[in-house]
């Protein structure tokens, strides 16, 4: 019979909360539920009827999970095997670090990972040190469109990669997926290097964490890759990557909101226009979806052994960008990696500027 991992999630979310909310738990619980090998033991929220809500549709009647408010004393009392962390960024830490206290032998915590740089440290050393499995949610890497541009790249489509461009909302939030997807093309090249601006004249909230107006980040990686980010107003294109190589260009797209989105295309040597490469099957994660895929692969490093695609360790590299580009804005110029400063954030960008708006 199949192992069967007790799993708590701290932050249900209201429900009806979608995006903003309740959506990321229950992505998780159904990508747990996918497996077959879960069962849900344990909810913390601290408004107890969005957890009871939660246990009404997803819990096993024969088997109730249990329901806190706390969730320190959910960790204590229940100890479970697997723990999702499903709050805002500033939350992450000490609830992750909770966890790998409390013994969870495997931890998925929801991105990006926090607002300061020695807050991200800070939890994945905790997690390291209790050698527990700690992922992030940066799913990309399951999802067909990338790796089917991976898989082009691999194969010489458009030579040698020379530049990784990537648009979005902002650093952090969105950022933080990009960031991500530069390391999975790049064959997880170490970065040396963040040179980067960022505006702060209008400073806005997302999940209760600054982000900027508009900023550009340039990465340059130990094989001489280069990436570069641009966010916000003024961007040239929504949420999209392209790989820029001696012979030629791939671009892969987020879904949009009409039916003209193409996943991916490329416009190699010789190629008078675009074209649309086929996605193969081994480039798609399955019907349940990329979370399922991540948390599949996650069961599977907890009883085979290995990294996790998602791994904390990769999640930090991007993290480390992130807070580069921030930290490289208030001072001015170019930021060698590793980086030092544990005070590296947006908040500390404003600060240095007297204020938002400055």
């Amino acid at each position: 019979m199949a192992e069967k991992y007790r799993v708590a999630i701290i932050g249900c979310g209201a429900r009806g909360a979608g995006r903003t909310g309740a959506a990321r738990a229950h992505e998780h619980w159904r990508a747990y539920a996918a497996t077959g090998r879960c069962r849900l033991a344990a909810l913390a929220d601290i408004r107890r009827e969005n957890a009871e809500g939660f246990a009404a549709e997803h819990g096993d009647p024969a088997s109730p999970p249990a329901v806190y408010e706390d969730y320190a004393v959910m960790l204590r009392e229940v100890r479970p095997d697997l723990v999702s962390v499903c709050t805002w960024p500033s939350l992450h830490a000490p609830m992750v670090i909770a966890a790998a206290e409390a013994g969870a032998r495997g931890i998925h915590c929801e991105k990006p990972l926090s607002t300061t740089w020695g807050e991200a440290r800070r939890m994945v050393e905790a997690a390291q040190r209790a050698r527990t499995a700690l992922i992030f949610t940066h799913q990309r890497r399951f999802e067909p469109q990338f790796r089917a541009a991976r898989r082009l790249l691999r194969a010489g489509a458009i030579g040698r990669l020379l530049r990784m461009e990537g648009t979005c909302a902002n650093m952090f939030d969105w950022g933080t997926h990009w960031f991500d997807m530069f390391h999975f093309y790049n064959d997880e090249q170490p970065a040396r290097w963040v040179m980067a601006q960022i505006d702060t004249r209008e400073v806005r909230q997302v999940f209760g964490a600054p982000v900027e107006g508009q900023g550009l980040s340039l990465v340059h990686f130990a094989n001489d890759v280069q990436g570069l980010l641009i966010t916000g107003e003024g961007r040239p294109f929504p949420e999209v990557n392209r790989l820029v190589g001696t012979r030629g260009v791939i671009e892969v797209q987020m879904p949009g909101e009409d039916d003209k989105w193409i996943p991916v295309r490329l416009r190699g040597a010789g190629d008078g226009d675009w074209r649309v490469p086929e996605i193969a099957a081994e480039d798609r994660s399955g019907p349940a979806g990329s979370v399922a895929a991540a948390t599949e692969d996650l069961l599977g490093c907890l009883e085979r052994g290995g990294e996790p695609e998602l791994s904390a360790a990769r999640a930090l590299r991007a993290t480390e960008l992130i807070f580069a580009t921030y930290e490289s804005a208030r001072r001015g110029g170019r930021i060698d990696l590793p980086l030092q400063a544990d005070d590296a954030s947006l908040t500390a960008v404003v600060e240095a500027r007297g204020g938002a708006g400055a």
